[in-house]
């Protein structure tokens, strides 16, 4: 896997992370007004994407409905 680094941060309401691709892997910003458990999930949620290689599909929809689905048969 490509280098992952986190940031902690403030986001838009209704937004628990965001991953943006960069030179040598993905950056992962979680927001710290989360619980802990609400950030470890997002943070699990951020991995799933990069392993899944979602940011070559075009389809925002289609990709977190595959992902929630992924998260849910766990």
């Amino acid at each position: 896997m490509d280098d992952v680094y986190v940031y902690f941060e403030h986001l838009p309401d209704g937004i628990n992370e965001m991953i943006m691709p960069c030179l040598g892997g993905y950056t992962i910003y979680l927001d710290p007004r989360q619980s802990f458990e609400s950030m470890r999930d997002s943070y699990k949620h951020a991995l799933s994407h990069i392993e899944h290689n979602d940011f070559e599909r075009e389809d925002v929809q289609e990709i977190e409905t595959k992902a929630h689905m992924r998260r849910e048969s766990k």
